[in-house]
This record gives structure tokens, sequence and C-alpha cells, in this order.
């Protein structure tokens, strides 16, 4: 390079940076140079910190950016930025302050920083008001921690910043406050710091005074997860539902067709629709940070406290139920001043009462004493299923209930049921839909309770089952469906072996042993479903020992999971066999079903009206409008010559009563007259007509 050049570097800082960095050696007193310089511009502004300073920011910038080509002369440079930014913080320009901050995360970048002193400072400025910094610090703190955590976790700086950020959310400053916590809940949505610790810090903001805070705190423990993309599993649970169809539909060509049988055939696989449905809809609750909760019930007590002498606006309010009925819900908590709490607010004209009773269910569960949720369904039905609400009240008051006695089957009593069933005949078609529906809830869980016409036919599958004590735990030690599978393979291959050799021996007189065999009725189909399925013929007993022995000594395979499903299926159609006279059967829980509910209630479920009302005259005419545009006017294409000419009295006639025209015409006649009086009047037309020129 020439003595030209060399001599313009130390006033071209861009090209002493990019010579620097080439060969740092070579150009070690032009880069004393600028550091003095910036030295002697550090001192001025300390004068008058609030001052913009054009050299100290590009000679700052300079220096971050050669940093690690000088780190003995710039050992102590991050620890001087550090303190520029902790002294003068909020009197600092805002472009100043940026300027720090970003030679501080090139410092960091290049490793020459350590994160824990760097991140607390950035933790501190929050305090700034200046949303652009606070956004950029936002970012590289999350950024900044998910690479020092990318191969493996760092606990000692995690523990440090957690413990840290816990002094933050108390912070004086409710933005700093709010930020922080902003970081921690998108770290743990990156799955980042997914652990309890950061759950239990995070339950602290929900007993924040500001509200911002508070509600941030709720959002993230009533918020859900996106779902990841599961196609392996729903291809193979495809494929296993059209196995079942497969083997349903075969047996419909096998056996001998008659209406009986393709109306069970119909029948079977719209059930298998409904289950294949059920399986593929996606749970809503896939977040886990409820579960992570170290005292739930120290939780839900202290939030509920909370909730009682709060003052915050009416959206604030339904957060902090939801969040104590999902806490309930999931973890079968003991809350009994809650349900009193809630039932002020079923009624009719309260604001968002769907959402009150959708809390309602999800707070219920079998713990709870049926006496505590019976006085709920009884202030649920008084106010909403009565005659002088509207048929939409009324549906979304029975769909409220079936959601509760779901999860709590034992509040429901058998005169208040039966009350209940009585609209399954009522005129509107959604309250009619209603009630059927909570007639075929209790048909699973409890029809001792139904009146003996709505107990339906009964089924294998509603005869194996029976209805729960208060407190009683299910725990089955085996696959319900097993018994229809086989002892062994292995003895399967022999006996089929043998089969086979004895077959082949007595294949020369095979001519011989031929029966003609007739189906005549679809008893005989029935009879002949039950010899190729043994486990039909089974006592309950029976079933349960074949059931719990195949259970307990077998690996079952993707074939067998298939034969369970289509045994399942079976059971919820087949006909409960009829018991032999002078023998007793005993009631044995063959089904463990889970809460029909599940973890999470979806609006929907409250809500939804299965037939659209009816429409009013102005909807209708609006409908009706609206299908005509576009087409042209209605009426007699034939014009007048003059449209201002007067009409005939055939044309007012049109226009004219019946009643005014009955004496005048007897129009009656003209249906009587006879064949040769119609000729005549037929004649006499044509005649008339072909005088006016129009044949």
């Amino acid at each position: 390079m020439s003595e030209k050049n060399r001599n313009k570097l130390p006033n071209n800082l861009p090209q002493l940076q990019n010579v620097i960095k080439r060969d740092p050696e070579s150009y070690t007193e032009e880069f004393l140079q600028q550091y003095r310089h910036y030295q002697s511009n550090v001192q001025v502004f300390q004068l008058k910190p609030s001052q913009y300073s054009k050299s100290l920011e590009e000679l700052t910038m300079f220096l971050s950016q050669v940093a690690h080509c000088y780190p003995e002369h710039l050992s102590d440079y991050p620890q001087q930025l550090k303190d520029l930014l902790q002294t003068y913080s909020t009197v600092l320009d805002p472009n100043m302050r940026m300027t720090l901050c970003k030679g501080l995360i090139l410092l960091r970048n290049r490793g020459l920083v350590s994160p824990t002193s760097l991140l607390g400072l950035f933790f501190e400025l929050f305090r700034c008001q200046d949303k652009v910094l606070r956004k950029m610090l936002f970012d590289h703190i999350v950024n900044d921690i998910k690479r020092t955590n990318a191969k493996h976790k760092d606990n000692k700086l995690n523990t440090t910043l957690q413990n840290f950020m816990y002094t933050m959310l108390t912070d004086n400053s409710s933005v700093a406050a709010k930020m922080s916590l902003d970081v921690m809940i998108e770290l743990y949505q990156k799955n980042i710091w997914n652990d309890t610790k950061t759950v239990n810090v995070i339950v602290t903001a929900c007993f924040s005074k500001v509200t911002k805070i508070l509600v941030t705190g709720l959002k993230f423990f009533l918020g859900s997860d996106e779902e990841g993309d599961d196609d392996d599993d729903s291809d193979s649970e495809s494929e296993d539902e059209g196995t079942v169809a497969k083997h349903i539909l075969i047996g419909k060509k096998v056996n001998k067709t008659s209406k009986k049988r393709q109306k069970k055939t119909k029948k079977a696989l719209t059930v298998l629709r409904k289950h294949k449905k059920k399986r593929k809809r996606k749970e809503a609750f896939n977040f886990s940070a409820l579960h992570l909760v170290h005292d739930p019930q120290d939780f839900a007590e202290r939030l509920f406290k909370q909730l009682e002498k709060t003052t915050e606006r009416f959206e604030v309010k339904l957060m902090m139920i939801n969040l104590v009925s999902r806490l309930v819900g999931i973890h079968q908590l003991v809350l009994f001043n809650f349900y009193p709490f809630l039932q002020r607010f079923i009624q009719p004209s309260q604001k968002e009462v769907t959402k009150i009773l959708l809390y309602t269910a999800q707070a219920t569960h079998e713990l709870v004493p049926p006496d505590i949720i019976e006085s709920v369904l009884r202030t649920l039905v008084n106010n909403f299923v009565t005659e002088r609400n509207s048929n939409e009240v009324m549906a979304v008051g029975l769909n409220a209930v079936r959601e509760v006695c779901a999860r709590c089957p034992l509040a429901m009593g058998p005169d208040l049921l039966q009350d209940l069933t009585q609209y399954k005949n009522y005129r509107s078609k959604s309250v009619m839909a209603a009630s059927r529906s909570l007639i075929h809830l209790f048909r699973k869980t409890n029809p001792e309770l139904l009146h003996r016409k709505d107990k339906g036919k009964p089924t294998e599958q509603s005869t194996e089952a029976k209805a729960k004590e208060f407190g009683e735990l299910v725990a089955p030690d085996f696959i319900p469906g097993a018994e229809v599978l086989g002892e062994e393979k292995e003895e399967d291959q022999d006996e089929d072996k043998d089969g086979w050799e004895t077959a082949s021996n007595d294949s020369h007189d095979s001519e011989d042993s031929w029966h003609n065999v007739v189906h005549s009725s679809d008893d005989e189909g029935d009879a002949k479903e039950g010899a190729e399925n043994p486990a039909t013929n089974l006592t309950m007993e029976e079933k349960v020992t074949r059931a719990t022995a195949i259970s307990q000594t077998r690996i079952l395979t993707q074939e067998d999971f298939q034969a369970i499903r289509t045994e399942q299926v079976r059971k919820e159609l087949a006909n409960a066999p009829k018991a032999k006279a002078g023998r007793k059967r005993k009631n044995v829980e063959i089904s463990s079903d889970k809460n029909q509910g599940g973890e999470l209630l979806s609006l929907n479920q409250i809500e939804s009206i299965h037939y659209k009302p009816k429409h009013d005259r102005e909807t209708r005419m609006a409908t009706l409008m609206a299908g005509r545009e576009g087409r042209e006017k209605f009426g007699s294409k034939r014009q007048k010559m003059n449209p201002h000419a007067s009409t005939t009295n055939k044309q007012k006639r049109k226009n004219k009563p019946f009643m005014m025209l009955k004496q005048k015409f007897d129009i009656k006649s003209k249906f009587k007259r006879s064949f040769r009086e119609k000729q005549t009047a037929l004649r006499d037309s044509l005649l008339k007509k072909s005088k006016k020129g129009k044949y």
C-alpha cells in the first residue's frame, strides 16, 4: 500500500477496520491512536451525558468490531461500556444508548463478555422509555439464551437468570417486569426453559397488582401450543379404521343379503365413522404448564380468593374463573366455595353466560360430592330449561346439563332426569336434539336412571357396563375386547397344520362329504356369525378370564388391535343375549371409559344448536330479493302500445275479488259442461281468434 493511502487510515475508520482484521499486528499504532481518541471522547461525554456525540458513536462501533484482534489492549473496554450504560442509562441520548448496546452485543457474539453480567444489565435496561431499544434487547436475550442451550443445557446460567427474573417481576417499573415476563414465556414456548421452575415463577405473575402483568400470566396458563404434524399417526389410524370397515363390508358380501342385515351394516359403518371422527379430533388442550405447578391446590385457593376481592373489569374476571376451573378440573381439586360463586352467574341475562356454563362444567369431576353439583344443576335447570325462555336458551341449558353430568353422573337424580327427557319430543328441534343427547349419555353411563322406554334396545356393551359409585376407581388389568383373540399364535398354527393334513387325507372322498346348507332366515346368519366368533357365546366371567389371560401373556400386534376394534363396534351394535332361566349374571366392569368430556371443553359443546331457527319475514324477503338480482322483471312480455291507455274490463276482472264475480259468472258451471258443449265453446273460440288475425 502506498504512503499516500496509509496516511488516510486514521481518518477513515471503515478502511482501517478492514485492514486491521486482515493484519492486526501491522496496524497496532493506528489502532492505539484511535483508542486514545476514544478515551478522550468518553471523558468529554461524561461531562454532558445527555448530549449526542457522533465521533464517540463511530469510535465505539469501530472498537467493538476489532476488539477480538487486540484482547490485551481492550480487556477493560467491555466494562467501560457497561459502566456507561449502568450509570447514565436513563439520561443518555436514545441513539447513543442504542450504539452502546449494539457494541456490547457485538462483543458478546465474539465471546468477549460473559452472558450472566450482560443479560442482567439488559434486563435492567428494560426500565428505559425506549420501545425500539426494548424490542432489540428482547430479541437478543431470547436468541442468546437459545444459542447457549442449543447443544446442552447450561443449568448454572439458567438458574442465575431465572432467579434474576423472579426479582424483576416485583420491580417498581411495570414495563421492565412485563418485558421480563414476556422473555420467560417466549423461552418456555420455544422449549428452552420448559421446566417447573419457569412455570412456578410465572405463577407469581397471576397475583400481580399490575393488570397487564396479571393478564399476561393468565393468558400463558390459558393458552395452548400449536399441535405438531402427526401425519404418520393419523395415516396409521386411518388405515386401521379402513381395515375394520373392510371387514364389515366383506361380511356383508359373504352373508345372505336382507333388509335387516343391510340395516345392521349401515349402522355399523355409521358408528365406525363416529369413532373415527373422535379419534381424528385434535385435542384442544396440549399445554403442559398447568401440570408443572408445584402446589395446584394452593394456587387455585389463592387465585379464587383474589377473584372474590378483585375490582378488575369483567373480562379479566372471566379469565380468572377460567383458570380456576381448569385447575380444579385437571388436578381434581376440592374447592367447594367455587360452585356457589359460579351459581350466582347462571342466569340467561348474564353477560357471556355460555362461557360461565362452560367453566362450570370444566370445574366438575367425579371427586366432587354429588350434593354440591346437584344444587348447581337445579339452578341451571330452573333458570334455563323452562318454557318461558326461548328455544335457544333451553337448548344451551340442556347442553350444559349434559356436559356437567358427563363428568359427574351421580349428581343427576332420576326425577330430574325423567323431567328433562320429556323434551325429546319438544316442538323445537334444537331442544329435542339436546334432550336426546342427554338420554344417549345416560344410556352409556347409568341407564338405570332412565325410564324404561328411554333405555333403548340393550346391547352387549350396555349390559357389560355398570354405574360407578362415588369415589370408586376402576383399574382393569386387561384390554377390553381382547377375548376375541386366540390364545397363542403357535397353537393356532399347529391347529391349522393338523387341519390341513386331515383335509388332504380326506380329499379323495370329498365328493361324498358335500351337504346342502340353506340360509333361510337372518337368525341362521346370526348363528353363523356366532360360530365364527366363539367369544360372543361366552359368559361375563369367561370373557374377563379370557381377556385377562390374553392381555397378560401376549404382545398384541396391529392386526390384534384391529380385531379388538371390530369387536368393540360389534358390541355396541349387537343385541344383548337373553339370560338363561335360573342363572344370575354378575355385573362386571368390562370397559374403562375415561371421562366423557376430556380435560378441556370447547364452547361449541355448550352452544351447539343442531338446527337452524326459522327466518323471520325480513330475512326471507332479503334472501328472495337477493336471488332476483340480475334477472329480468317478471310479468307479461306483451306491452301496451300506449302505456297511458285505460285497461279493458277483462283486465279489471283479474284484480277483483272472487265474491264480486261469483254471481255474474258461474265459474263452477264451466267444469260441469258436457263434451258437446266443450266442442262448441272451442269452435267459437277458434273462430273468434281467426277473425282477429291471431291465426
